[in-house]
């Protein structure tokens, strides 16, 4: 029954894809994550003196989640229990705590449990998981390309060590395709490739950090050339050199898959990487994660709203016409759809991201908001009441009233909120449109300067009730 199932062994692992075959079997084979990894780093000291605690390794595709989980399964001490979340229910998981429970009681050893894809659990399967984990009877390590901020249980999170898996870098890709084209036992070794440096290049930039993607490119075209060298010039059994050039390589590598998760951090991490640059005054960042948003297939309308927000939030009066570009984009995205979407979305966003800035309108709103929520209401003063019904009259209700157009320069001296003072919540700046409203608003001080200076205060031509 041995030789059988080493055999099967054999025949699955030659089946296996060359990025399956390739996956490191220990530390000092696994590329990329230095910075918690690297020699000395935390996780490789927790490894190296097998004090492993439940950990959650979250990033996108390709960056090495499972592939660490084998190799922690390797070195450790424990035993080691893979599941997907995708493919296994609640029933499973009872069974393998129970077993992991046993294995404690009856030899001390503890169990290390995999679980790929844990935000494919609902936060009540998860919780499932919870007092296993926090006894200390098994060791969770999960596994997922969401923020697990977002999609696991923040009782797992709180009793777990978060570790984020970033992209490999262009030279970890390039290790790694180096490294499978040497590798005789697993790798393509035993091939005669010349790969140019351009077509590395060009693989290891297109995989976009995902190594899973450039090793799967790799074996593509390397067998598809293979095959067709020996249908064509090469004769049976001969070994001919298998050339790898750059239009090879873009034949073998798909188009970039660009994710905009709109249940996702991914979702809102790109729109606010837009908002910031359209803030910060780079069009060429606004013109780039915009067109991460709509190559990623985001919906125009979310990105015409963080378009619109961001005109009037922090470049408000500084140029109004930021506002009115971002309102046209608005309906204009909807009514086209994409792909013309694209093209007043862009105007809009790029307009911002170029205009003078100012958050003054916003500040005003945000600071008189928080006074009308945790300070007294003031009253409406009786001369700005309605007076537009029956009795109102009576009642003194608008009396006192100045039409400002009917004051010199369209200006009244009058209150309208009691007990405030000129730049109480709007301040303009001196950017800008708002540099002349500042001035305006400066002469209207004078204005009122002279006349209560005058004692005329309040006694204006023509008293309109409104």
């Amino acid at each position: 029954m041995n030789l059988f199932r080493e055999t099967e062994e054999r025949h699955l692992a030659a089946a296996a894809p060359l990025a399956v075959r390739l996956r490191p079997r220990s530390l000092e084979e696994f590329v990329g994550q230095e910075e918690f990894l690297g020699r000395g780093k935390l996780l490789w000291r927790m490894l190296e003196a097998d004090r492993l605690t439940s950990l959650v390794f979250f990033g996108p595709p390709g960056t090495g989640k499972t592939t660490l989980a084998h190799v922690i399964a390797r070195r450790t001490e424990a035993a080691f229990a893979p599941a997907n979340a995708a493919t296994i229910g609640v029933a499973e998981i009872r069974r393998l705590l129970g077993a992991a429970k046993d294995r404690l009681a009856a030899e001390g050893r503890r169990t290390v449990l995999f679980l790929d894809e844990i935000h494919r659990f609902s936060r009540n399967q998860q919780d499932v998981l919870l007092d296993d984990v926090e006894n200390g009877v098994v060791i969770l390590i999960g596994a997922t390309t969401e923020n697990p901020f977002f999609s696991v249980n923040s009782a797992l999170v709180s009793r777990s060590t978060v570790f984020e898996f970033k992209p490999l870098s262009q030279e970890d890709i390039e290790r790694v395709i180096r490294w499978a084209l040497t590798d005789r036992e697993r790798g393509l070794g035993k091939l005669a490739v010349k790969m140019t440096d351009e077509a590395l290049g060009y693989l290891a930039l297109m995989s976009d950090g995902d190594a899973r993607r450039a090793l799967t490119a790799l074996e593509i075209g390397v067998l598809s050339q293979a095959q067709s060298q020996r249908s064509g010039k090469a004769s049976p059994g001969e070994d001919s050199e298998i050339v790898f050039d750059k239009a090879l390589a873009v034949e073998s590598i798909q188009r970039k898959g660009l994710v905009s998760d709109a249940q996702g951090d991914t979702h809102y991490d790109l729109a606010s990487a837009l908002q910031k640059s359209m803030r910060g005054s780079d069009p060429d960042a606004t013109a780039y994660w915009l067109a991460r948003l709509i190559v990623g297939g985001e919906d125009p309308r979310f990105i015409a709203r963080r378009i619109a927000v961001t005109a009037a939030e922090d470049v408000g009066n500084a140029d109004p016409m930021a506002t009115v570009l971002a309102a046209a984009a608005v309906q204009i995205a909807e009514f086209v759809g994409f792909p013309e979407a694209q093209l007043p979305l862009a105007q809009a966003a790029i307009y911002i991201a170029c205009a003078p800035k100012s958050n003054r309108s916003a500040q005003a709103i945000w600071s008189a908001s928080k006074e009308v929520q945790q300070g007294r209401s003031k009253p409406v003063p009786g001369h700005l009441q309605d007076a537009h019904y029956a009795g109102a009259k009576k009642l003194g209700r608008g009396q006192g009233y100045q039409y400002p157009h009917n004051e010199p320069d369209a200006y009244a001296v009058q209150e309208y909120l009691p007990g405030s003072s000129p730049g109480q919540y709007y301040q303009p700046s001196d950017r800008g449109c708002e540099e002349r409203m500042g001035a305006y608003l400066a002469k209207l001080e004078q204005i009122k300067a002279r006349l209560t200076a005058g004692g005329e205060a309040g006694e204006g031509t023509n008293a309109i009730p409104r």
